[in-house]
C-alpha cells in the first residue's frame, strides 16, 4: 500500500512545499495534496516521477509508518525563529536515524544508557559536576565528546544541514537518548554543541521551565561547566593578560576561543572591560576561522558497526536497500563513515547474527 505519510516526509526532507513538488514533478498542486492526504493513491508512473524528483527509491513510499521526532520533543535552540522548512528537514533526518538505529539494534548490542535523572531545580553547574563524578572523569579535559557520549549509551548522529539555523538537537526515544550534530560547524563548536545537548538530556528529560531562552541558557551553563570545570580553569588560568593567553588555553580544553573567553568572565577571572575587549578582538581576528583548530570528532560506534558489517559482506548500499533509503541519507547520518566496498544483493536475511560492541570513552 502507498503510504502518504512517507511522501510527506520525503518532501519535507527536501525542503519542498506541496506546490514546489507539484511543479517539479509536472503535477497540479491539488494532486500532491490528494496524494499526501491519502485521498488518492498515485499510479506507478506518478510514484516514479515523485521518486525521481525527491531522489528516494520508489519502494520507500510503500513502507510502514515512520517514527518521526516531533518539534516539541527535540531541543532546537531557536525554534521560534527557525524557518519551518529547516526544522522539518532536520526532523526528517531524525526519522531516518531512528530507522537506521532500529536496524542496527536488531543486529548489535550497543552500550546501555548511563545518565542520571536530574531534578528540575538542579543547578546546571552542579549537574555538570555530578555527571563528571558519576562517569569518573574528575576534572581532566575530555579527549573526545562524541566517543564519551557513545560510551554512555547516547546515540550520536551527524547532520549535513547547510544552514546556520540548525546547530544541533537532542531527544529521548524509548528511554534511549539521541544527539544530532551539524557537521558544517567548526570542530570546537560541535564539541560544545555535544555538551549543550547532553545538558538538555540531563536537565530537561521531563521538560524544562517555560521559555526557550531559559532552557537554552541552562544547557549552555551545563556545557561550559562540563567542558571547562571551574577549579581546573582557575588553577590553569588564574590570570589572563592577553588574547594570546586565551588562544593558548583553549587548546587544553578543546573549546572555541569565544567559549573560553566567556567562561573566564563568568568565573570572575577577567573583568567586564577585558571580556568586552577580547570579544572585539575575537570578532576582528577570528570571525571566519578558529585559531589553533582541532580535528573534527566522529563516531566510534558507527565505525565499529560498519566495520563488522563489512566483514559480513554487508555494504552501505545493502543497508540503504533494506531501509529503502537513499545511500547519501545513511552517509550523512554516520559522519560519512560508510566508505565501504560495495558487496550488494545480500539482503535482510544475511544480517541476523547479533554482534556485540564495547565502546570505550
Amino acid at each position: 500500500m502507498f503510504n502518504p505519510l512517507r511522501l510527506s516526509l520525503a518532501r519535507r526532507r527536501k525542503k519542498l512545499t506541496k506546490k514546489a513538488l507539484a511543479e517539479a514533478a509536472g503535477f497540479e498542486q491539488k494532486t500532491i495534496i490528494r496524494y499526501e492526504s491519502g485521498e488518492v493513491d498515485p499510479p506507478a508512473e506518478s510514484v516514479a516521477a515523485l521518486a525521481a524528483v525527491l531522489q528516494f527509491p520508489p519502494l520507500f513510499f510503500f513502507g510502514t509508518d515512520v517514527d518521526e521526532p516531533s518539534a516539541e520533543a527535540a531541543s532546537f535552540r531557536s525554534l521560534s525563529t527557525m524557518p519551518a522548512r529547516d526544522r522539518d528537514a532536520a526532523l526528517a533526518a531524525g526519522a531516518f536515524a531512528f530507522m537506521f538505529s532500529d536496524w542496527v539494534d536488531s543486529r548489535f548490542h550497543l552500550p546501555e544508557c548511563d545518565l542520571f535523572d536530574c531534578k528540575e531545580d538542579t543547578d546546571p553547574e552542579a549537574a555538570a559536576r555530578i555527571l563528571r563524578e558519576k562517569w569518573g572523569i574528575g576534572e581532566r579535559p575530555i579527549r573526545n565528546m562524541v566517543h564519551l557520549l557513545e560510551s554512555k549509551g547516547i546515540r550520536v548522529f551527524s547532520l549535513a544541514e547547510n544552514t546556520k539555523t540548525v546547530d544541533a538537537f537532542s531527544m529521548w526515544r524509548n528511554d534511549v537518548p539521541y544527539v544530532f550534530l551539524n557537521t558544517t560547524k567548526t570542530a570546537e563548536r560541535s564539541r560544545f554543541d555535544a555538551a549543550h545537548e547532553l545538558g538538555h538530556l540531563v536537565l530537561h528529560k521531563h521538560g524544562g521551565p517555560q521559555g526557550g531562552r531559559i532552557v537554552e541558557d541552562q544547557a549552555n551553563q551545563f556545557a561550559s561547566a562540563f567542558l571547562m570545570p571551574e577549579s581546573q580553569v582557575k588553577a590553569k588560568m588564574p590570570r589572563v593578560d592577553s588574547l594570546a593567553n586565551i588562544v593558548s588555553g583553549k587548546q587544553y580544553w578543546k573549546v572555541s576561543v569565544a567559549a573560553l573567553n566567556y567562561r573566564l568572565h563568568k568565573l570572575g577571572i577577567t573583568t567586564d572591560w577585558q571580556y568586552r575587549n577580547f570579544c572585539i578582538q575575537i570578532a576582528e581576528r577570528y570571525r571566519q576561522v578558529e585559531p589553533q583548530g582541532i580535528s573534527r570528532e566522529t563516531s566510534t560506534v558507527w565505525e565499529k558497526v560498519l566495520g563488522e558489517l563489512r566483514t559480513e559482506g554487508i555494504s552501505k548500499t545493502t543497508i540503504a536497500n533494506d531501509l529503502a533509503l537513499p545511500v547519501f541519507e545513511i552517509e550523512n547520518l554516520v559522519f560519512r563513515l560508510t566508505n565501504m566496498q560495495s558487496i550488494d544483493g545480500l539482503g535482510e536475511n544475511t544480517a541476523k547474527r547479533t554482534g556485540h560492541l564495547k565502546v570505550v570513552g
